[in-house]
């Protein structure tokens, strides 16, 4: 088989077989390792390959009584953490590395220190 046969046979997957992207890409992955480490002959660009489609998922947002109902089960360090998660956007290990000298009661904000990408950046604090 060439390019045009192993693009053909991942189109086919696709479009006739309607797969999964994940099986398309195992699919593409053996073929890859196939020619690489058994034939030792190169693929090509493999250009013009359909890929599957990955279904689009809506997220889960719970709406504000059901928010007030989970934090209302909570009490101590527990309850203070979901209630900064929620009220200023931050992710799960922000909030545990924070420090009493990241927050700015004055200005209301928190300054999270290597987020995302290690860089930091101000995030709002909650009343």
């Amino acid at each position: 088989m060439g390019e045009k046969e192993i693009n053909e046979f991942l189109s086919f997957l696709a479009i006739k077989k309607n797969v999964t992207a994940s099986t398309q890409n195992q699919a593409l992955c053996a073929i890859v390792f196939l020619y690489r480490h058994v034939l030792n002959r190169d693929i090509g660009l493999l250009d013009g390959l359909i890929r599957a489609k990955r279904p689009g998922r809506l997220p889960v947002v719970l709406t504000k009584a059901e928010v007030r109902k989970v934090i209302s089960h909570l009490s101590g360090v527990k309850k203070m953490i979901v209630m900064i998660l929620y009220g200023s956007g931050l992710c799960l290990m922000e909030c545990l590395r924070l420090r009493i000298k990241d927050i700015d009661f004055y200005s209301n904000q928190i300054i999270v220190r290597d987020g995302k990408g290690n860089k930091d950046r101000i995030a709002m604090l909650p009343g």
